[in-house]
């Protein structure tokens, strides 16, 4: 089985949770982030496709919004997993999850997860550093990042390959 992982990292956290989920997975994994990496693919040649951002003031990045859209018929067709990390927990994260991907996809996805996140001051522009000051106190790095919900995203992942 072939997965392709999709994704876009601003500080480096969803880029560490996909490489979690790239270790953990069983198969060929590709895994492209859209903001840095000049890769050509097609979402056709892939058996299961696992889409993943981050939250930046309330929306996830343009660049997942825009492969959604482009992507959007042939998404509805593979084995999908989608995923978010984003700080906050609970309702607030369920509905940050809502806004980032269309419900048709959500519905059909095997795999959904919401992993937590990071605020990796070290990594931010002063401006970055100010908003994240102001809204949420942070002024150092700090994690909450879930590596068990990651394992949980990947072990149903695993099971439907496995079922395949």
């Amino acid at each position: 089985m072939k997965t392709l992982i999709v994704y876009c990292s601003s500080h480096g956290t969803t880029e560490k949770a996909v490489q979690m989920v790239s270790e953990w997975l069983e198969g060929e994994v590709l895994t492209v982030d859209l903001k840095r990496d000049k890769i050509t693919f097609d979402v056709c040649d892939y058996d299961f496709v696992i889409i993943g951002g981050s939250i930046h003031a309330g929306s996830i990045q343009g660049k997942i919004k825009n492969f959604i859209g482009k992507q959007y018929e042939e998404l509805l067709t593979k084995k999908l997993g989608l995923f978010l990390c984003c700080w906050h927990d609970g309702e607030t994260a369920l509905e940050q999850f809502d806004k980032a991907f269309p419900e048709e996809l959500r519905n059909v996805s095997i795999a959904n997860g919401i992993f937590g996140g990071e605020f990796l001051v070290s990594k931010m522009n002063f401006i970055e550093r100010q908003i994240v000051k102001k809204v949420s106190g942070v002024t150092n790095d700090t994690s909450n990042l879930d590596t068990t919900a990651i394992m949980t995203f990947v072990m149903k992942i695993n099971t439907t390959l496995s079922l395949v």
